[in-house]
């Protein structure tokens, strides 16, 4: 079974911005608990960690991802209709694509005006 050179360059890729998007994630699990505990006093949280925060940072990670894929999809759509040669098919497909990715970007935001919105209307209780 041969392994193509796009597979390869796909998978090295993909490995890559793995890497890059966790490498923060270990970065900040250096932290000693003392320090934790600083930034959160700072930030203004009760001692522990609320389940509301937790579930508010995920929320923001997923969408974040979500956004990023979304942009990813505009400019792929972008540079499809660049690369059309005048194709009338391709450029429909590319202007469908660009199409999708802003509609996406568009309901990813609302879900995050609304999701900040909740969070925020769930925390006040919480915050000394």
């Amino acid at each position: 079974m041969k392994i193509s050179k796009k597979y390869l360059l796909a998978t090295f890729l993909s490995l890559s911005l793995i890497l890059l998007l966790i490498s923060p994630m270990i970065i900040w699990g250096q932290a000693t608990n003392d320090e934790l505990e600083k930034l959160r006093k700072e930030a203004g949280y009760k001692a522990g960690t609320d389940l509301v925060v937790v579930i508010g940072m995920i929320i923001n990670i997923i969408l974040g991802l979500l956004g990023v894929i979304a942009v990813i999809f505009i400019v792929l759509g972008g540079f499809k209709w660049m690369t059309a040669g005048g194709s009338d098919e391709k450029i429909k497909d590319a202007k469908k694509m660009i199409g999708q990715g802003i509609v996406g970007l568009v309901i990813i935001l609302a879900a995050y005006a609304i999701a900040k919105f909740v969070m925020d209307k769930l925390r006040t209780p919480f915050m000394e």
